[in-house]
């Protein structure tokens, strides 16, 4: 297993973790697990062997449900892993059950702590905007919790690029701690996260660390042009990730599934080694309902791909550029950083 240090941190995590928005199947989470304790143990068991030390997951998952079994699974050796959770969407029907509100904060903190039976995290995620909270008392009230010794280091999820980049101002602005990881969707089904929040993670040293690698499977394989599993749903129905051009997205799984020919390796491992090419990825995070589909996603982390197969998955699922982006590559690519070139790649 490779280690990678977590953006400008100190942190060294394995480059494949283990999320467990399957562990509990609570309210609409059934629809994507519904792992128990004996399964978290087994998934725990399998991931510890293969050397991963980072474990996902976030205080909505089932409704706490999946922080419990997760804090069950771990027992005994919660000091082998770096675990890390969430706080911003409901956890309530109250006014104040959700956002980045001190008050919510401090209420979630207690309760993640107590379901995971632990005494600290090691990464707190701010799991979505709160556009009414103030910055300064959301980055104020994190600070503290690195202060008190319940939180390590800090991390941001689904923000757009300007709100990222205020937030880490504040911070700056206040000297109070600053996000070290910054968890988003990115997969080779959609790259949109190239047009800001990859490059505005290299410029500022923040770790990414990748959820749905495998757009909610669709890069699993399973889905073809020609075919389709029993059990998966249309593509019409697909909100999350949401597929906005069904040709080009059959394009990459054919190009996807051909490596994977070629290599004797899945498709899936294809797409996730695929995302420890690119700069700033920390760990991409993998889940599975069975035991197979866990160990076959272990197998990525034996896989690397080869320049030229990097290129052509970058060719088939590269994103449009949008503006300024197409008007910046026309006039001023021969200055362009590294930043710059985490969407300005050669390969166009």
């Amino acid at each position: 297993m490779e280690y990678r240090q977590l953006g400008d941190s100190g942190l060294l995590v394995s480059v494949l973790a283990l999320g467990t928005m399957t562990f509990g199947g609570t309210d609409v989470f059934g629809h994507v697990g519904t792992t128990n304790v004996a399964g978290a143990r087994r998934q725990v068991d399998m991931c510890l062997d293969a050397g991963i030390n980072l474990i996902d997951t976030a205080n909505m998952y089932s409704s706490g449900a999946a922080e419990e079994i997760l804090g069950k699974a771990l027992n005994g050796r919660r000091d082998r892993v770096v675990l890390s959770s969430k706080v911003r969407l409901p956890m309530g029907d109250g006014p104040n059950d959700e956002g980045l509100s001190r008050q919510h904060i401090l209420n979630q903190i207690d309760a993640s702590l107590r379901r995971l039976d632990t005494d600290y995290l090691d990464i707190y995620h701010v799991h979505q905007w709160d556009g009414l909270t103030p910055l300064e008392e959301t980055m104020q009230t994190l600070d503290g919790l690195v202060a008190a010794g319940k939180v390590r280091y800090l991390g941001v999820s689904n923000f757009s690029g300007w709100q990222l980049m205020k937030a880490l101002c504040v911070a700056d602005a206040h000297g109070y701690q600053r996000f070290v990881s910054n968890q988003i969707y990115y997969s080779l089904e959609s790259r949109d996260a190239e047009y800001e929040l990859v490059p505005l993670s290299v410029d500022q040293g923040l770790g990414i660390l990748v959820w749905s690698p495998l757009a909610g499977g669709l890069l699993s394989g399973k889905y073809r042009r020609d075919r389709q599993p029993e059990n998966g749903r249309l593509l019409t129905e697909w909100s999350e990730p949401p597929v906005r051009d069904e040709n080009k997205l059959y394009d990459t799984i054919d190009v996807v599934v051909e490596v994977a020919a070629d290599r004797g390796a899945s498709p899936a491992q294809v797409a996730l080694a695929y995302l420890l090419t690119k700069p700033a990825v920390a760990a991409v995070i993998v889940g599975a309902r069975r035991d197979e589909q866990l160990a076959d996603n272990l197998g990525a982390a034996e896989l690397s791909l080869t320049p030229e197969e990097v290129d052509r998955l970058d060719r088939v699922s590269a994103p449009d550029l949008i503006y300024p982006h197409w008007h910046q590559a026309n006039l001023v690519s021969s200055r362009f950083g590294e930043a710059d070139l985490a969407l300005h790649r050669p390969a166009r």
